[in-house]
């Protein structure tokens, strides 16, 4: 029987939500950020699963693990695993559906957070804090700026509008072909996005072109009345630019879910920073993607062992 390991499970709950009885599984909850840590942990199992991008796995991780022979990642895109590599030592990779909503509902559960000051003022009234604190902004009639309106994009777009908001959207693909059936504006430019909104919220894929692609520039072009929101990839933002711009008060907040470095230092400015909402990379952690990432990967199992592996991500 084939030996697999199941990474980054931090909630324990891998082992419950599917039947791994065709392998002998076991799981971590604990992140193991050291290779060397990692290596005497799988290197006697042929199957790993991993979540998300939390682990990457470089050539150098594959050359070490010669026993390995199927690499699964919850997502069909994990841009932290070397997929050449991985084919030159024989892996298999293979990934798992996943689904848009579940990040989409959180992107909202951040811009309410900070439109209404939700967590400071529930601080305050369970502390028997001062009564009324601050004062909301209105989303109807406001502006959202969406980067990127892709599956995610959509979604967050189509609950704007149900708010009465002014959706703009803006990427570099992106055309009035695509914007105007959805009845989102698009924007003449990322620059005209970013100066123009009242809220700015992240949907692209990280890759060379995106990659610092709100920086300090970006962020000194945003209202002092403005939110940022991340709930796509920390590397999109310069994070050090971000938490100037945070800490000078250019903009009125940040709602982010994710980080350069995850699980995000203790002691890290974005965890005590005034105007910052943030949750620790929660967008795709609920039980029905859970279900669906674990369920696939046995059903990924069950086709490479049969010699049929489906899902395939490298050739």
């Amino acid at each position: 029987m084939m030996r697999c390991l199941i990474l980054d499970d931090y909630q324990g709950v891998a082992l419950t939500m599917a039947d791994w009885s065709a392998v002998e599984a076991r799981s971590l909850r604990e992140h193991i950020a050291d290779h060397d840590d990692l290596v005497r942990a799988a290197e006697d199992c042929e199957i790993v699963m991993i979540m998300r991008e939390r682990t990457p796995f470089p050539a150098s991780l594959f050359a070490r693990l010669p026993a390995l022979r199927l690499l699964i990642t919850s997502g069909m895109r994990n841009a932290a695993v070397d997929l050449e590599a991985a084919a030159a030592h024989g892996v298999t990779v293979c990934g798992t559906a996943s689904s848009p909503t579940p990040p989409a509902e959180l992107t909202w559960a951040l811009i309410l957070g900070l439109a209404r000051r939700l967590v400071p003022e529930a601080t305050s009234l369970r502390e028997n804090g001062p009564w009324q604190r601050s004062v909301g902004l209105d989303l109807h009639g406001s502006t959202l700026g969406l980067l990127g309106l892709g599956k995610i994009g959509r979604q967050v777009a189509r609950v704007g509008q149900a708010f009465g908001m002014n959706v703009v959207a803006w990427s570099q693909n992106l055309t009035a072909e695509r914007t105007d059936p959805l009845g989102v504006r698009l924007a003449a430019s990322k620059d005209a996005l970013m100066a123009g909104s009242d809220i700015v919220s992240v949907h692209l894929v990280l890759g060379e072109r995106t990659r610092g692609l709100v920086g300090r520039h970006e962020l000194g072009l945003m209202r002092p009345t403005a939110y940022l929101v991340n709930t796509s990839r920390a590397a999109i933002v310069d994070q050090e630019a971000l938490v100037e711009a945070l800490r000078a008060g250019s903009i009125a907040g940040a709602g982010l879910d994710v980080f350069d470095t995850e699980p995000l230092p203790g002691d890290h400015p974005l965890r005590t920073l005034p105007g910052v909402l943030a949750t620790p990379h929660l967008g795709y952690v609920t039980t029905g993607n859970y279900r669906t990432y674990y369920r696939e990967a046995v059903e990924d199992i069950h086709a490479f062992l049969a010699g049929e592996p489906i899902r395939l991500l490298n050739p």
